[in-house]
């Protein structure tokens, strides 16, 4: 049984912090102080296993901090063809 994933952008924000060199920790020590949003490392990593569900602001605190626009969070290199622009 193939199980439901919590989010769409787990995988990307992962990719994103490597490339930016980060840890776990890195990025939620800038989600708080950057943006006032509480989250542990814990909490990274199960949105990175696609485990937890991201809100629209904390997509919009990553997409500042990681420097990659929200649909290449969502959707990588690959964009959905429903998607229009």
């Amino acid at each position: 049984m193939k199980v439901k994933k919590a989010n769409l952008c787990g995988k990307q924000v992962k990719l994103a912090r490597i490339i930016k060199d980060m840890h776990q920790i890195d990025l939620a020590a800038a989600l708080s102080v950057d943006f006032n949003i509480e989250m542990n490392q814990s909490m990274i990593s199960a949105i990175e296993r696609g485990t937890r569900k991201v809100s629209d602001v904390e997509l919009d605190a990553f997409s500042v901090i990681l420097e990659k626009p929200i649909t290449w969070l969502l959707y990588g290199e690959k964009l959905r063809d429903n998607i229009t622009t």
